[in-house]
């Protein structure tokens, strides 16, 4: 059930230059969220920032009512949220859209950037469930990579860089693992290496779901910016997504 409310920030920690995370505590019991979900926040004092951004749910603690964002610094809109207090409150429309489905034995999480945002607290509901997952982490360089010591406790931790200063040289496709014998892959990050990962889990026949991370103004369907074209017809990735079977997305992931 969606919910319109006032968050207030317990923790924010700077992640190099371009990423940070807020955690928000809320007085009551938070509903429940699934991993792949999303927030629309509220900028305020920012004349030029008219619209809410969405922002990825990164974690969740239930028990002391909180979230966290992982946020990169891209715009008017996220530089005011970087000057965000402990103290200071948020306005948040959530949760909003359709996580991942916690598939398979063998997963493989797959994000690049901002994309790596939705992944910990999916990492997380696997090991709820008895399982450790491989996540598979990517960036143009390593500070590209933000939090990704968080993950370390929850599965198997293997990184790459187009620079090969951290990890891996090249892309996540490129991984000396990146074949392995996984029954279930989901995948977040920059469109290209989505679509390299979903074309991959098509012609090996791997069940694989992709989250998308297009502009999202509204968050509940209305303002079909976000639409984007499937097989068969368009979906609304806010509303429907953001999270898809790769199988919905062949004309997507081959444009």
């Amino acid at each position: 059930m969606k919910q319109i409310t006032d968050f207030t920030i317990v923790e924010r920690k700077a992640l190099g230059e371009a990423y940070f995370t807020l955690t928000l505590q809320h007085p009551q019991t938070l509903p429940p969220i699934e991993a792949g979900q999303f927030v629309e926040v509220e900028v305020r004092d920012c004349n030029d920032v008219l619209l809410r951004r969405p922002i990825s749910i990164h974690d969740v603690d239930t028990e002391h009512n909180t979230l966290t964002l992982l946020i990169q610094i891209v715009g008017k809109g996220t530089r005011k949220l970087a000057t965000l207090q402990v103290g200071d409150t948020l306005n948040l429309v959530y949760p909003l859209g359709h996580g991942f489905s916690l598939k398979g034995e063998r997963p493989l999480l797959v994000g690049g950037g901002a994309g790596i945002a939705p992944l910990l607290h999916l990492a997380k509901c696997y090991n709820e469930r008895g399982i450790r997952p491989t996540i598979l982490l990517g960036g143009r360089t390593e500070r590209l990579i933000p939090a990704r010591d968080a993950f370390t406790p929850y599965g198997t931790l293997l990184l790459t860089t187009d620079d090969g200063s951290l990890g891996e040289k090249g892309m996540v496709t490129q991984h000396s693992r990146f074949n392995d014998n996984y029954d279930h892959i989901c995948c977040c990050g920059p469109t290209p290496m989505m679509r390299a990962v979903g074309r991959h889990a098509l012609q090996h026949d791997i069940p694989c779901e992709l989250s998308l991370e297009n502009m999202m103004a509204c968050g509940i369907g209305a303002c079909l910016c976000c639409v984007v074209k499937s097989d068969g017809g368009h979906l609304c990735v806010c509303k429907e997504g953001p999270v898809f079977e790769a199988t919905k997305l062949t004309n997507w992931i081959d444009s």
